[in-house]
């Protein structure tokens, strides 16, 4: 019995460390756009300094962002069909987990004392994390209207480990442009 204590426990600590790693992404889009004659893209500086985030962080997104154009065949110029910009947001998160359920021994239960099978109730704990939100827009450079936004949620790591933040904003940003161009609008074209 203490083997399949052990084992739910570390199922539910993936399933958790998972659903923390993950980014949750939805995009919108312009459904008028011609999203085939977008070949050439500049970063809309004006948007950009606006980001509240250090401006280290900016450089890593930004990097990542011409690295996934630059896959997709777009390339960088003076003279853009497409504008791209970002905003972020942050926010604290808190998560209360109720420890209780059906389970062998460690809980209590109104209706017996000691170790047994049974109901009983373990307490909570409640963690706190960073969620952040980074939003990618882009704007059709002639028209000055945004017709593509895609935005990405998840949790932010806090870490010291520079190698590491480099590799969650590419997760962002790859997992954001994953949704652009957005497939209807292709297809219809």
């Amino acid at each position: 019995m203490k083997s399949l204590k052990h084992l739910a426990l570390i199922v539910f600590s993936f399933g958790l460390l998972a659903s923390c790693t993950s980014v949750r992404v939805v995009s919108d889009y312009d459904q008028k756009a011609d999203f085939n004659t977008y070949k050439s893209y500049a970063f809309y500086k004006t948007g950009i300094d606006k980001a509240q985030i250090s401006d280290l962080d900016k450089k890593r997104i930004l990097r990542a962002i011409e690295a996934e154009l630059g896959s997709r065949g777009f390339v960088k110029s003076d003279n853009p069909d497409v504008l791209i910009s970002i905003f972020t947001k942050e926010r604290e998160r808190v998560d209360v987990y109720n420890n209780y359920g059906w389970g062998w021994g460690g809980f209590y239960s109104p209706w017996a004392w000691g170790p047994g099978w049974g109901w009983g109730w373990g307490g909570n704990n409640v963690s706190t994390r960073t969620e952040g939100s980074l939003y990618i827009d882009v704007i059709d450079a002639n028209k000055k209207e945004l017709v593509w936004q895609g935005r990405g949620v998840g949790t932010l790591n806090n870490t010291k480990n520079i190698e590491k933040k480099e590799q969650r904003i590419k997760e962002f940003v790859s997992q954001i442009l994953e949704e652009y161009p957005p497939q209807m609008a292709v297809a219809s074209n």
